[in-house]
């Protein structure tokens, strides 16, 4: 088996174990939560089925991540932010959570940042320093204080710890010209002169899932599999995913999860298609949307 064959195959054994264990889900999510944050939504539960998961038991951490993040997913913040609550009380380290946390009650302030949002943030740091979101969120609190200069600053200084193709990057880099354009500030020369680390790899894809990959067990598990077993199971996920997505076109992670999905299985016109619809679904997520097809090599 050549290379490129071997490459093939074991992108295709990722795919299935992902799908298999997540329902149809991302690895990781922007601003990279996936060590941090406890699963999130699966693709074969709903809303329903998760809230009845959080009632039969009440101690389970995962359970209430799970149904925040959906709730997170579905736009719906002031009903994700108490489980998220939740989630971040009964499992406490977790940076990732508790900047999503600190997310969704900064979207339910709309307008501001409230104080809430940025102890979260704040807590997220002292666990981890480097997190991402957390780190800028913070940045967007200066500039909503008046402090431009401060908060262009600070995002410069997250740009130098990002990873080239990481899913935030090309957001954080428009992020620095608008403000810098809209208060004067001179930002082209300073984004030239950002060093950013080399990538160890592929870029990672954003979902907004906060979800770590497969483990090696499952990825043994489906590599026990035949091709044409790994295949067929593969296809069926997807389309199972896809279905789902016809009547819940808001699932802005599964959208990405499909395109990502039909690029393993070399299919980028689906991929291309699976982009437009969600766009037309999702036009206040375009941007987002447009980076991850971007990330995953998707035609246009």
């Amino acid at each position: 088996m050549d290379a490129e064959a071997k490459a093939r195959k074991w992108a295709l054994v990722a795919l299935v174990a992902a799908l298999v264990v997540l329902g149809g889900t991302l690895f990781v999510m922007s601003f990279d939560r996936a060590a941090t944050v406890a699963a999130p939504v699966a693709g074969e539960e709903t809303i329903e089925q998760l809230q009845d998961a959080v009632k039969a038991r009440p101690e389970d951490g995962e359970a209430w991540a799970r149904l925040g993040r959906a709730l997170f997913d579905r736009g719906d913040f002031p009903a994700a932010v108490p489980a998220l609550e939740r989630a971040a009380a009964l499992l406490p380290g977790k940076a990732g959570l508790l900047s999503l946390l600190g997310e969704a009650r900064f979207k339910v302030a709309r307008g501001g940042m409230p104080p809430a949002a940025l102890a979260a943030f704040r807590k997220a740091l002292a666990i981890d320093p480097g997190e991402p979101a957390s780190r800028y969120y913070l940045a967007v609190a200066k500039d909503l204080e008046g402090d431009h200069e401060g908060a262009i600053a600070d995002w410069l200084a997250l740009l130098a710890d990002t990873p080239p193709g990481s899913p935030w990057e090309a957001d954080l880099r428009q992020t620095i010209e608008q403000v810098g354009k809209i208060n004067g500030i001179e930002t082209a020369s300073r984004l030239a002169k950002v060093k950013q680390p080399a990538s160890a790899g592929p870029p990672p894809t954003a979902v907004a899932a906060g979800l770590p990959g497969p483990t090696a067990e499952q990825v043994q598990d489906a590599a026990k599999l035949s091709p044409g077993q790994q295949m067929d199971m593969g296809r069926g996920m997807v389309e199972r995913l896809e279905g789902r997505l016809k009547t819940d076109p808001s699932n802005v992670a599964g959208w990405i999860m499909l395109m990502r999905s039909r690029m393993t299985l070399k299919e980028p016109e689906r991929a291309k298609a699976a982009l437009a619809a969600a766009i037309a679904a999702n036009p206040g997520e375009r941007v987002r949307l447009e980076a991850e097809a971007r990330a995953l090599g998707v035609p246009r």
